[in-house]
């Protein structure tokens, strides 16, 4: 089986990470347990998930000129992501303060940093996009860079895969332009108004949806007709900050490689599980072979 073609245009932020036993109310201040320091950011934490599912994954973003783009960079790079068109802007890099309790819950602040400055894709970077199996796509950097990657997408016949995170209202144009939706329950209510008791309301403004539900497992369906629950993969959760961002990362490669998008979604939330069970977004994302041993034994297979 060939390797799909990924490209994802998103984000890269260094994610510093707090251990503690709860997460703190406004306010207080707990004592934490560990602290680690690792590249994140939904676009360079899909683009890895991607390259690590399978994918020859390639990663349109930008950086920062401090300490932390060169890390972003060298570590996104020896994940096997190809980022030869990674953009360096003079100034910070985005940066994640992430605090992760022990039943592996997260709360999340991001400064979008150099993230903010990527604009304007230039003739090289559409190409990219024009010439991958899927787009995926998030919504930490410019609406107008996400609408024009998925603009040069449509037009080139590649499938946009939107995960819309983080929840915002998004205009018509841009849903249009969308093959597969990914949200989990804030982010579906902030597209259509409704979450997990009416999923399907999503299908009104994009063809084919996906809706995570954590411990609940996901949600598919399509205009055809077609709806289906999958169950969570059990495990022992440690760390959930990277889970969505390997299931988006997994289910593009399952798609780009034809699977049919049931089970595409169903090898996606083992690659979420597998994710789950570590800690840190990109240094916790699955190789192929985890998912598959997960998928394979959870899902009897």
């Amino acid at each position: 089986m060939s390797r799909p073609r990924v490209v994802v245009v998103g984000s890269a932020n260094m994610d510093l990470v707090a251990m503690t036993p709860v997460l703190p109310a406004a306010g207080q201040t707990v004592l934490g347990t560990d602290f680690v320091m690792v590249p994140g950011g939904k676009g360079a934490n899909q683009a890895i998930a991607a390259t690590r599912a399978g994918a020859s994954g390639v990663f349109l973003g930008a950086i920062g000129s401090d300490s932390f783009g060169v890390t972003l960079k060298a570590r996104i790079s020896a994940s096997g992501v190809d980022t030869g068109q990674l953009r360096v802007v003079y100034g910070a890099s985005g940066v994640a303060v992430v605090t992760v309790d022990a039943v592996g819950e997260n709360t999340v602040v991001v400064a979008p940093g150099a993230n903010a400055a990527f604009t304007g894709l230039t003739e090289p970077e559409l190409s990219a996009v024009r010439r991958a199996d899927v787009l995926v796509t998030q919504l930490e950097i410019p609406l107008e860079t996400v609408l024009e990657a998925a603009r040069a997408a449509r037009a080139a016949g590649t499938r946009v895969v939107l995960n819309a995170a983080p929840a915002r209202e998004l205009p018509a144009e841009l849903l249009e332009l969308v093959d597969l939706l990914v949200v989990n329950e804030g982010e579906a209510r902030a597209v259509s108004g409704v979450g997990r008791e009416d999923p399907g309301a999503l299908l009104d403004s994009v063809p084919r949806a996906v809706l995570t539900l954590g411990a609940g497992g996901a949600w598919y369906g399509d205009r055809d007709g077609t709806t289906a629950q999958i169950p969570a993969f059990p495990i022992e959760a440690v760390d959930s900050t990277g889970a969505g961002d390997a299931f988006t990362g997994a289910l593009a490669v399952a798609w780009g490689e034809g699977r049919e998008l049931v089970d595409a979604v169903r090898w996606a939330c083992a690659a979420g599980a597998a994710c789950a069970r570590h800690v840190g977004a990109s240094a916790s994302l699955p190789r192929r072979d985890e998912i598959d041993a997960l998928y394979a034994t959870a899902a009897g297979n």
